[in-house]
């Protein structure tokens, strides 16, 4: 997988805006750009300083397209480690468009998706987990995400690798010497230093699995539903959640037939939050087929809040218990949450009522507000977020788990070679095994397919 020609894409969203960045890499990304860039000081930009910005305009002929900047970085302190032009235009898509078009008529080629990320991992400007990380820092939206991909650019998770395949590699390197000394019946490597690292590198192996859980909601956000019998207020919860009126609200029962979904971050971590169709039975053909996308909901939400209306507790109380009951069946693994709601409407001695028969309730009125704060503290207290505060190494990426897992059950081969004195050739082949997955992580091992599968996840201009 060679890259040699010069490339050229828009690295701003498309659309018009105040500026347009557009964004050169190659051999001759300097002598493209210098051929239609006229500089207000009549200097060449080949013969400028690496990590300078220069005042110019972009020509084509006689025509004039725009006054523009232009940015130079020359190899190999550049984000691709080629030769790269930054051109900051106006933000017209015509003037973007028109100052692309003459650049890929003069020698450039237009860059396919996560092309320039590309080219940093092939010419060892990031590791493939660094290189990955970038995709995530352009998608994070909430401050959790934002952090763990901020660690993972600056390498804390592919240094980690790193090092434990350096003592592992040594190790193995000492294995096979002992190969080409079978008949002398020597040991190069220390048995049991070399077990002291393997249950180490287990050790880590598993922190770092383990954080995957954490680390994958973080990723894509917690998905909490919202249920309970119709007009006990669960949509004013989701407009009281939001702090916006996100769904109608009306006296009469049966008003949410549909799901809604809206996405905050509480404490820096994305949850989102889905209004459902009240539970009941219902003749109405629209509001049975919502009762039914509700279930469906519940099935797909990490956590479930269980709303009802305090007010009708000392009628439906029984009947309440039972549909709580129903679902902390059905779905035993999800943190449920049972809410009353409508508390300003009761007096003290029904509020103790309800808690007596429903220990672990949690008093709220949605319409006024009270009760949300400790809502969202106790929503924010289900994810472990202690590594995170920790600064600790979070997983996020699905092909790293997988990599992982993989040379967790390497590495455990090994250590029951060890116990049990496992010949060396024999060892060998399992530690080989596991350097490769660690090799996959940070991408000492590739293939074109592994490369194309990540990088088309990229926006083109990254």
């Amino acid at each position: 997988m060679i890259h040699q020609d010069t490339i050229v894409a828009l690295a701003t969203p498309s659309g018009s805006g105040a500026i347009a960045v557009i964004r050169l890499s190659g051999k001759d990304a300097l002598s493209i750009a210098e051929k239609h860039f006229k500089s207000v000081t009549g200097k060449s930009l080949s013969k400028q300083k690496t990590h300078t910005i220069h005042l110019g305009h972009i020509i084509d002929g006689e025509k004039m397209i725009d006054e523009v900047l232009v940015s130079v970085f020359k190899n190999p302190n550049s984000y691709t480690g080629e030769d790269v032009i930054e051109i900051s235009c106006h933000g017209s898509n015509y003037i973007q468009q028109e100052i692309i078009q003459l650049f890929l008529r003069n020698g450039c080629r237009m860059a396919s998706a996560g092309e320039f990320t590309l080219r940093a991992f092939l010419n060892g400007k990031l590791d493939l987990s660094q290189a990955e990380a970038v995709a995530d820092l352009i998608s994070s939206d909430n401050e959790a995400s934002h952090q763990i991909a901020m660690q993972q650019m600056r390498g804390g998770f592919s240094s980690e690798i790193a090092k434990l395949r350096e003592e592992l590699l040594n190790f193995a390197s000492l294995i096979e010497l002992e190969l080409d000394f079978a008949e002398e019946d020597v040991e190069f490597a220390d048995r049991t230093q070399f077990k002291e690292l393997i249950i180490r590198i287990q050790f880590v192996l598993k922190r770092l699995i383990d954080s995957f859980a954490v680390g994958n909601v973080i990723k894509n956000g917690i998905p909490v539903a919202i249920v309970g019998e119709p007009n006990v207020g669960k949509s004013t919860l989701l407009n009281a959640l939001l702090n916006e009126e996100r769904a109608i609200v009306s006296e009469i029962a049966g008003t949410t037939r549909d799901t809604i979904e809206d996405e905050i971050s509480i404490g820096g971590i994305g949850f989102r939050f889905i209004d459902t169709a009240g539970i009941r039975e219902t003749k109405d053909v629209v509001e049975s087929i919502g009762i039914q996308r509700t279930f469906e909901k519940i099935d797909q939400a990490q956590v479930v809040i269980y709303l009802f209306d305090s007010t009708q507790f000392k009628i439906l109380g029984s009947q309440f218990k039972v549909e709580l009951e129903k679902i902390k069946n059905k779905y035993p693994q999800k943190p449920l949450i049972v809410l009353a709601n409508k508390i300003d409407q009761i007096n003290a001695s029904q509020i103790k009522d309800m808690q007596t028969n429903i220990p672990d309730i949690q008093l709220l009125s949605a319409k006024s507000g009270t009760g949300i704060e400790q809502l969202t503290d106790r929503l924010l207290n289900l994810i472990n977020t202690g590594s995170l505060r920790n600064n600790e190494t979070i997983i996020t990426n699905t092909r790293h788990y997988d990599a992982l897992l993989k040379a967790f059950e390497e590495i455990q081969k090994v250590k029951h070679g060890l116990d049990t004195s496992l010949s060396g050739d024999l060892l060998a082949i399992d530690i080989r095994q596991a350097l490769y997955y660690f090799g996959e992580i940070t991408g000492e091992i590739t293939n074109d397919d592994l490369l194309g599968n990540i990088f088309a996840n990229f926006c083109i201009g990254k």
